[in-house]
């Protein structure tokens, strides 16, 4: 049995509101949102009491069934790791494959077995991007560290680029998408006659505005109030303003109340010390309304709220601005639908004078007739501020919001129709629509796709939409903050907890936003992509120069010249540029178009189709000029060493401005600010440096056997370098424009 008894169900149903319960009888095939009679283990009790039998324990209980789930749920792999574990077997065997052949080419040319062994493994480690790992983690320890100024906590370092490349967002309504915070939005004094309530949360700001003006009359004011009073006395929540915030406790459609009633010019305290309470009929889930009979001055009254349907019948009469007249129940009723159908949850408020000598504590449902009607008022839990803003810059992004929530179908299209996320009723997708589908796997998949709202879903439906998502050709970024989330949560590929949400929900996920908000999981987005950039900026820059390397020691050998430069010469141009330069290019600050662009295909590699190209006319380019430079050299009778240390330092100076048109894949160097990455400069200033003094340590000319070079030739061999600037603007310009003529 039961009595007034209201639970907190939102650990497994997301709804904020408590469900009230009863012992009515339901079918099997229920879900747990509709689950009237039954108590969830977990769940916390919030008004009223009962008593039930233990039908379910452990494993057997909802909750158990969500823990089994997230055990069998497996790890998804990052698509980060994903891309970079393809690229490194990639370009493990192309390096492999090419060192082995070049060192079988200078055996056959008579080189020694040492010599060939030395520099095969010299061109393998310079060609091979070990740098790659640690500027990689640089980028995305970079990343995160912006995004945690932005709200956004990262718990696993490959979640900065996973959130960047995802392509959906399945987001929670409530607390999301909304604030969590019941609010009076519209007033009905009388038929025909609305008011618009502004303002959000609970505190005193906004104000109360009829529809088609922009100030309250008199009598207008006076019905206001006279609702709003009967609003305060009803009431048991607080809501206080105390230094800078405004404290609450209570129900929220109470402390709702006390809000709006601000906005009216009514203070609660001063209200309630006016209007002693002298009795009352608390609320019970059975009969869905309350009252008080308070004190006004000789007299006793009553103030009364409760459901529509209970409410209207007990009023005889209404308040209207030219007076008490009586009561059209029927359009009163049609208003109430009319404020249900979009969306709002309805109250009705009623007060009157109480008939007769009985006992205040004796007075029952069947006692309060002949009421006067005061309103209805139309609650909405508010949108976020900067929800709608949020969703528009997925949607530029190219990224799809979706609304997966435990709330009823209308409420939530309502809400998705604001945020601009479903235009109309078949954009909308139930528990029950999914449960009577998924025999049929076309047609559940079907209405997976086809579908941007899904509400009344259970966790395992949330988990099924997740999947289904991910089977067509996602990366999926579900958020959530109950336990009922934690599958979905951990079988998704960026799994995004909110700050307010349970310790189980946090442990599972791999972000956690620490103001509930949309709109830091949409810049959590923007900052993976500057993440991921930067990744493949530094993989464009090493991959492209030891391409280079190869071209320039594959076309020596064959050509029949000397090698092109000694073991240690190789390593220490590697070390002295892509060594530091690399490291300096992670921390570039992103492209600020990063936003309009569309996400990559959870298929592609970092090598994708512009990369490829981008490198081959790159490191093709530079290995045909060091090439040429070796061939003049060697051809105009240079000394082999002396040809080296001058090839060297071509080589350097290459790298050095290489790094420039790594700064952007589409965009000029020139139009590049050099404040996005100072370091950056600082760095290629360091590796020439460091090279130029190399050059006069004696310990150090004796090691890479390299010597002074004059400044003539070191100016002739910087004008050789800038070309590789020069080619690479006209392969961007080309690009762009073939872009251009796409688009149109």
């Amino acid at each position: 049995k039961t009595k007034n008894l209201t639970i907190d169900e939102s650990i497994l149903t997301g709804e904020s509101n408590p469900a009230d319960k009863n012992i009515a009888k339901l079918d099997e095939d229920t879900i747990i949102n509709d689950c009237s009679n039954l108590a969830f283990a977990g769940t916390r009790v919030s008004t009223g009491r009962g008593t039930g039998v233990v039908a379910k324990t452990g494993l057997a209980t909802e909750i158990g069934k969500i823990a089994q789930s997230v055990y069998a749920a497996r790890e998804v792999k990052p698509p980060l790791l994903v891309r970079i574990d393809r690229f490194a077997k990639q370009i493990g065997y192309v390096v492999i494959g090419t060192a082995a052949l070049l060192a079988v080419i200078a055996v056959l040319r008579g080189f020694a077995y040492l010599d060939v062994f030395l520099l095969s493994i010299a061109l393998a480690v310079s060609a091979i991007p070990e740098g790659l790992p640690v500027a990689v983690t640089v980028a995305l320890s970079i990343s995160t560290n912006r995004m945690a100024k932005r709200n956004v906590i990262v718990r696993k370092l490959a979640a900065v680029e996973s959130l960047g490349s995802c392509t959906v967002i399945a987001s929670d309504k409530t607390g999301t998408l909304t604030l969590n915070k019941q609010t009076a939005k519209i007033i009905i004094t009388e038929p025909g006659r609305r008011f618009k309530v502004t303002g959000e949360g609970y505190n005193n700001k906004g104000d109360i505005l009829p529809e088609e003006k922009n100030i309250l009359n008199d009598r207008e004011r006076d019905q206001i109030a006279r609702l709003a009073r009967a609003g305060i006395i009803d009431n048991e929540a607080r809501l206080e303003h105390k230094g800078d915030s405004w404290n609450c406790r209570g129900n929220p459609v109470e402390i709702a109340l006390l809000s709006f009633s601000y906005k009216i010019g009514l203070d609660p305290e001063e209200v309630r010390k006016a209007y002693p309470i002298v009795g009352e009929i608390p609320f019970e889930s059975e009969y869905k309304f309350s009252a008080k009979l308070y004190k006004e001055k000789k007299s006793i009254m009553i103030a009364a709220k409760g459901a529509p349907e209970v409410i209207v019948p007990m009023c005889s009469k209404i308040n209207t601005t030219q007076g008490t007249r009586n009561i059209d129940r029927k359009e009163i009723e049609r208003e109430s639908r009319q404020l249900s159908e979009s969306g709002y949850r309805v109250l009705a408020v009623a007060g009157g004078r109480v008939t007769g000598n009985k006992n205040f504590d004796d007075y029952k449902k069947e006692d309060m007739q002949g009421l006067t009607f005061l309103g209805l008022v139309g609650f909405m839990d508010p949108l976020r501020p900067e929800a709608r803003e949020a969703v528009e810059r997925a949607g530029e992004a190219g990224v799809r919001v979706l609304m997966v929530t435990g709330d009823n179908p209308e409420t939530a299209l309502f809400i998705a129709r604001e945020l601009g996320i479903a235009t109309s009723v078949d954009d909308v997708a139930t528990g029950n629509d999914l449960d009577r589908l998924k025999p049929d796997r076309e047609r559940f998949i079907n209405k997976i796709r086809s579908s941007s709202v899904f509400a009344r879903v259970t966790p395992l439906q949330k988990l099924s939409i997740v999947e289904v998502l991910k089977e067509i050709g996602n990366n999926v970024a579900v958020t959530g903050d109950g336990i009922n989330d934690t599958p979905a949560l951990k079988r998704a590929n960026i799994g995004v907890a909110m700050g307010s949400g349970t310790d189980v929900t946090k442990d599972t996920a791999s972000i956690i936003v620490t103001d509930n908000s949309l709109s830091s999981i949409v810049t959590g987005i923007e900052e993976g992509r500057f993440a991921y950039d930067n990744i493949r900026k530094v993989t464009y820059l090493l991959i492209s120069t030891g391409t280079a390397e190869v071209l320039l020691f594959t076309g020596a050998l064959l050509a029949g010249l000397p090698v092109a430069l000694l073991a240690i010469q190789l390593l220490w141009l590697n070390l002295v540029t892509n060594g530091i330069q690399d490291i300096a290019l992670a921390f570039e600050k992103g492209e600020p178009d990063v936003m309009k662009r569309h996400p990559r295909e959870p298929g592609e590699g970092i090598f994708n189709r512009l990369m490829i190209q981008q490198t081959l006319v790159s490191g093709l380019f530079m290995g045909a000029v060091t090439l040429g430079a070796w061939f003049y050299l060697m051809s105009s009778g240079w000394e082999v060493a002396e040809a080296r240390n001058i090839l060297l330092l071509l080589m350097v100076l290459l790298q050095n401005l290489h790094v420039f048109n790594c700064r952007s894949e589409r965009e000029s160097a020139f139009k590049i600010p050099i404040n996005r990455n100072y370091i950056l400069i600082f760095g290629i200033i360091a590796a020439q440096g460091l090279h130029m003094i190399s050059l006069y340590m004696p310990f150090m000319r004796d090691l890479l056997e390299t010597s002074p070079v004059k400044f003539s030739n070191w100016i002739i061999l910087l004008l050789i370098a800038c070309s590789i600037i020069a080619v690479m603007e006209i392969f961007k310009a080309i690009k762009k424009k073939a872009a251009g003529r796409q688009q149109l």
